[in-house]
């Protein structure tokens, strides 16, 4: 893992706990099970969407683009501002914005991955039986 993505437990330390994963050539940065960024050529690109947008359009900051058929198709991660990186309060609200769209998403949390590579599996709680009264004898 690159000094850049071990970095940002620091940055974002007053947003909470985030998880790196290795993916894609680069990392996903995960909050509560959900993707708010990732990171590529050590470049930090939030997680946004429409109700996000105007954040990033003010300071002009670009989504994250790829080729694919001959096309750039940019996806919905925008580069992080630099301020986010001096200043851990900026990081906390702009963590939070990148989740708020991760949930706006619809996407459901990614499951953790067990030591053998399988995704653990959440346990349902079991279900109580009622408790059948007993009729108190007549005499």
């Amino acid at each position: 893992m690159s000094e850049f993505v071990e970095s940002l437990h620091e940055i974002f330390e007053r947003f909470g706990r985030i998880e790196p994963r290795r993916m894609f050539g680069g990392h996903g940065i995960f909050h509560e099970g959900r993707m708010i960024a990732i990171v590529l050529k050590d470049t930090l690109y939030l997680k946004s969407d429409a109700d996000s947008a105007e954040h990033f359009d003010k300071l002009n900051l670009p989504p994250f683009t790829y080729e694919r058929g001959g096309k750039t198709m940019p996806m919905s991660y925008r580069q992080a501002p630099a301020d986010l990186f001096e200043d851990r309060h900026e990081a906390a609200l702009w963590g939070r914005r990148a989740y708020e769209a991760a949930l706006r998403s619809g996407q459901p949390p990614k499951q953790k991955k067990t030591a053998a590579g399988k995704t653990a599996a959440k346990k349902t709680p079991a279900k109580k039986t009622p408790v059948k009264k007993k009729k108190a004898a007549s005499s």
